[in-house]
């Protein structure tokens, strides 16, 4: 008989659907999913705003923040027939010194509030995206601190926000995390999706997989508990092609100039003879070899359709493009047009990396306004 309280107590957790073994959770998470399938419907047609609150540590001044996209840019964005943005936000000067009463940066804080109101006035949604620098995702990768540190950061922010429109206003936990533990990065999302829920009752969260948030991250995560949330991932398949030119991450980008797409063995043959390692030349044979097109495209990005289906949530590719310093023009446009409509064909919203820096859609001149890419901005499908 000294067992029987134990045993009385696992059939009460077991009967009470407050503990989620009963209707309300289920119900509650059908709720919120319901209610992340109608907001996904504002987040079909994207640009990333980068360089503007993100990406450029060295020089988050008034000048820069005040110049770098104006109100004029917001507005040409929104003529062009986006619906949304995703706004890049670096978490260190979000933290620094001195602090407001909420325990961020007033003066920076009040400029991101300025960007993200002309935003909404616009009509367009925003995707509030945490893109912190390194060494701040390094240290999750080890340190409970540094979760700890994310979490409170984003129950701040939450709160900020969360008195407007949460029809528009969108709350990206990280971009590409790179907690290339899965199982670790997925408590330690869990932990800051509640932590923005709990400030942030009405809005819907963007959740991504480990790593780089690429397909294979997004397959492997499981969904969270709270079901107001869209699931993003990146696709920038294949990088040879993508990132051709660039000066970080693979020495072979380096070397690659005008890599056509689709590619075949009369065009690739002068290109390969450009790479001056053979292991190099090899991984740039393996991409025409891979045979690279429209079809190949829609395969993949199929994978995370079915996903999305299979686990009943909304998801959004909120960042592709291409390198277009050494891009054929040609050549990009027509892999951004294959990977927009692949995304369009399965039903993904998008937004397309990025607005008038080096994957840009606009083109930026000194003392100019900022031009469209008319090629580009039709390989998207956007007004002209």
């Amino acid at each position: 008989m000294r067992f029987l309280p134990r045993y009385i107590a696992i059939l009460i957790v077991v009967a009470l659907p407050g503990l989620g073994f009963g209707q309300g959770p289920a119900q509650d998470r059908a709720a919120g999913a319901r209610t992340a399938f109608v907001r996904a419907q504002h987040l079909k047609r994207g640009i990333n705003l980068s360089h503007w609150f993100s990406q450029n540590p060295r020089d988050y001044s008034a000048k820069h923040l005040d110049s770098e996209i104006t109100a004029d840019d917001i507005a040409l964005i929104a003529r062009l027939g986006f619906d949304n943005v995703r706004l890049s936000v670096d978490a260190a000067p979000l933290e620094q010194w001195p602090l407001g009463p909420d325990g961020l940066n007033a003066e920076f804080l009040g400029r991101l509030d300025k960007a993200v109101d002309t935003i909404l006035a616009d009509g367009l949604a925003v995707q509030v995206d945490l893109h912190p620098e390194d060494p701040y995702k390094q240290q999750l990768r080890t340190s409970d601190d540094a979760v700890d540190r994310l979490a409170a950061l984003w129950r701040k922010l939450a709160a900020r926000y969360a008195s407007r429109d949460p029809e528009r206003v969108f709350f990206e936990i990280m971009n590409e995390p790179e907690v290339f533990d899965s199982y670790r990065w997925a408590g330690i999302q869990a932990r800051v999706a509640a932590a923005i829920r709990e400030a942030a009752p009405k809005n819907t969260i963007i959740a991504t997989g480990a790593g780089w948030s690429n397909i294979e991250d997004l397959l492997a995560q499981q969904p969270l508990p709270d079901g107001n949330v869209i699931y993003n991932f990146h696709f920038y398949d294949p990088h040879e092609f993508t990132h051709q030119g660039a000066g970080w991450g693979d020495p072979l980008w380096r070397y690659e100039r005008a890599i056509p797409y689709p590619a075949t063995e009369s065009t690739m043959k002068e290109h390969l003879a450009e790479v001056p390692d053979p292991a190099g030349r090899y991984k740039l044979e393996i991409y025409w070899l891979d045979h690279w097109d429209a079809h190949r495209i829609r395969l993949l990005i199929d994978e995370a359709a079915e996903w999305g289906k299979a686990n009943n949530v909304p998801l959004i590719s909120n960042e592709f493009g291409v390198y277009r310093r050494v891009a054929d023009p040609a050549s990009r446009n027509a892999w951004i047009h294959d990977v927009r409509t692949a995304l369009e064909a399965d039903g993904i919203g998008w937004a397309m990396w990025d607005y008038h820096h080096d994957f840009g859609v606009a083109i930026r001149e000194e003392g100019k306004p900022d031009q469209p890419d008319p090629a580009t901005a039709e390989a998207l499908g956007l007004k002209q």
